[in-house]
């Protein structure tokens, strides 16, 4: 098994996810820890009804697997994370910003 140094909103990321769900941190995985630049201040979790302000934001997104799903947070720099239910996936300034695809250890 690959383990790595979390860095701190990975880590309030897995603690959020543990309390959350009631699963042991050392049985979460993390699939993916990356910087993104957010489109707005939506974080690429815009809620319905809501309006954001429309501004680059520099930030990350994390996927964590815990049992048999994905679950995907959201950040921006110097904040603490946010579990993110239904991301948008044209949230990043990336142009190719893909779905989140479902975890697969093999």
């Amino acid at each position: 098994m690959f383990t790595h140094s979390m860095d701190e909103p990975e880590a309030l990321a897995v603690a959020d996810l543990a309390a959350q769900t009631g699963v042991d941190p050392a049985d979460i995985d993390v699939v993916a820890n990356d910087r993104v630049t957010w489109r707005n201040g939506s974080l690429g979790c815009p809620k319905l009804g809501c309006s954001y302000a429309q501004m680059l934001v520099e930030g990350y997104r994390i996927v964590l697997h815990a049992g048999a799903e994905n679950y995907v947070y959201h950040g921006a720099n110097g904040e603490a994370p946010f579990r993110c239910s239904q991301p948008d996936p044209n949230g990043t300034v990336e142009s190719s910003a893909a779905p989140v695809r479902p975890y697969n250890p093999m």
